[in-house]
């Protein structure tokens, strides 16, 4: 491989004559690793005009590297770096060293330290992966995403693949959505009103930044989706959280002074409670009383294989008061990065305004892709695939949790992917979780879906949609008897 001339540069400060200067430059890369044997490196001619400098000069230098076996040269294919030069040394870790920034006082605000556990990036390597919200290649439809990103890559659609769209999206995506995916919700849209993001947690984000300052309160489910209350706070309102009950955020905890609420009726997560049609219409009702908009988070409606599911809330609202978030990151897999926002037009506007200034849109060929592999039916039928196979495993985990005596706190009424569980008092699901990462179990501690000091220690998350049936009920079983063991 050539090395790139715009590698080489002098350095200001550099000692020495033109020559030694390039020598060292040469040698220095060559130490330090930058520059592999066998690579070939500019001719004479093309560095001394990068370097500014005549081409004598660096003849003489890459002379005395050949010399020096650094270099070797091959007839008139030019000079390589030699086979024989110095092998760059296997230096011991350099010590720490701090910087002369002050941070503390440097970082104007803080987005760390919200309590968020980092996903395991080797879970595919458990062999009981309880893990929520990864793909299972087993049930993914590899084959035809393929042929959807090659064709969107073809020169038919370079357009739209290549053009800056700046704040807009898709149209072919947008459309789908518009005329599949919303009137499977009861939700009628206008393609103004939707608004394409990189899934649902930045579909909060937007949401949260246009929506509320430090003198609006918003409201949000206790407990609920970790990153949300993370989003909240970065807003600088007033947050109340409302303990949810078995069906899901009552509204009459809704405090008089709200401004905004944040909720998951279809599917709460993480208890799975599903919100029931009298509630939702009472929740509509407060919110008008409060003139309070509602946000609704509609993740794992796709996945309702027992029944259908309810209508979302946004598709019982005649004022505009809710705002709608959809994902594909569930359905389709989560690294897809891609959901939508459904509202009155102003509030989009609005949101797509804030995300152009932030990182235009989403990537054109993603969405076209996107777009493709739903407008020709590998959607539906990935959710039929997937349905199927998260039944039979709900089946099984069911048999496996009440063989083996553990505690479900609640489990979707439509379906979903996991049960939220809770463990005796006495146990704390963090430490359960890390005793059990040695005897190859994962799950999710339930700590980080509550919200304030006193957090529930014993509740905890076990989804199977990436294990496979066969390995459910003996990963439950070293989960029963780890439990019975901190007992």
């Amino acid at each position: 491989m050539a090395l790139p001339v715009e590698t080489f540069f002098l350095r200001p400060d550099a000692q020495g004559t033109l020559q030694q200067q390039i020598q060292q430059m040469i040698a220095q890369g060559i130490l330090s690793g930058r520059f592999q044997r066998g690579e070939k490196l500019p001719s004479t001619r093309k560095l001394a005009a990068h370097l500014g400098v005549s081409r004598i000069t660096v003849t003489i230098a890459y002379t005395e590297l050949l010399a020096n076996d650094y270099l070797s040269s091959r007839g008139r294919s030019g000079y390589f770096v030699s086979d024989n030069a110095p092998a760059p040394p296997a230096f011991a870790p350099m010590a720490k060293v701090d910087d002369a920034i002050d941070w503390s006082r440097a970082i104007g605000q803080r987005f760390s330290g919200n309590g968020l556990s980092g996903k395991a990036q080797d879970w595919a390597s458990y062999r009981y992966p309880f893990i929520y919200g990864q793909a299972d290649p087993t049930l993914f439809d590899h084959a035809n995403w393929r042929l959807c990103a090659v064709q969107a890559l073809g020169q038919r659609d370079f357009t739209s693949m290549t053009t800056d769209y700046y704040d807009q999206d898709d149209p072919q995506l947008i459309e789908f959505i518009v005329r599949n995916i919303l009137p499977r919700r009861g939700v009628s849209a206008r393609p103004d009103q939707i608004l394409i993001t990189l899934g649902a947690q930045n579909a909060l984000w937007l949401t949260a930044q246009v929506l509320l300052t430090q003198r609006r309160r918003a409201v949000l489910e206790d407990p609920c989706y970790p990153a949300l209350s993370g989003i909240l706070s970065q807003s600088r309102c007033h947050i109340t959280p409302v303990r949810v009950d078995q069906d899901g955020l009552p509204p009459e905890a809704i405090p008089p002074d709200t401004d905004v609420i944040f909720t998951t009726p279809s599917h709460q997560c993480p208890t799975n409670a599903t919100m029931p049609m009298d509630r939702r219409r009472a929740l509509l009702a407060r919110a008008r009383a409060l003139e309070a908009l509602i946000v609704e988070d509609d993740y794992e409606f796709e996945m309702s294989f027992l029944k259908p599911a309810s209508p979302a809330l946004k598709s019982l609202d005649d004022e505009g008061r809710v705002i709608y978030v959809g994902s594909f990151s569930k359905s389709l897999f989560p690294g897809l990065r891609l959901g939508y926002l459904v509202g009155s037009e102003p509030f989009i506007r609005e949101a797509r305004a804030l995300r152009a200034s932030v990182l235009r849109h989403p990537p054109g060929h993603i969405q076209r892709t996107a777009a493709y592999f739903l407008s020709l039916g590998h959607y539906d039928a990935q959710i039929r695939r997937m349905g199927l196979a998260l039944h039979e495993r709900r089946r099984i985990m069911e048999g496996a949790l009440e063989q083996h005596g553990l505690r479900v706190s609640g489990r979707g009424a439509y379906g979903g992917s996991s049960f939220w569980m809770r463990a005796p008092e006495s146990v704390d699901s963090a430490q359960l979780a890390e005793n059990l990462r040695a005897r190859d179990v994962l799950f999710e501690p339930g700590h980080a879906f509550f919200i304030g000091d006193e957090k529930a220690k014993n509740y905890y998350r076990l989804a199977y949609s990436s294990i496979p049936a066969a390995r459910i009920n003996e990963g439950v079983g070293l989960i029963a008897q780890e439990i019975d063991r901190l007992r």
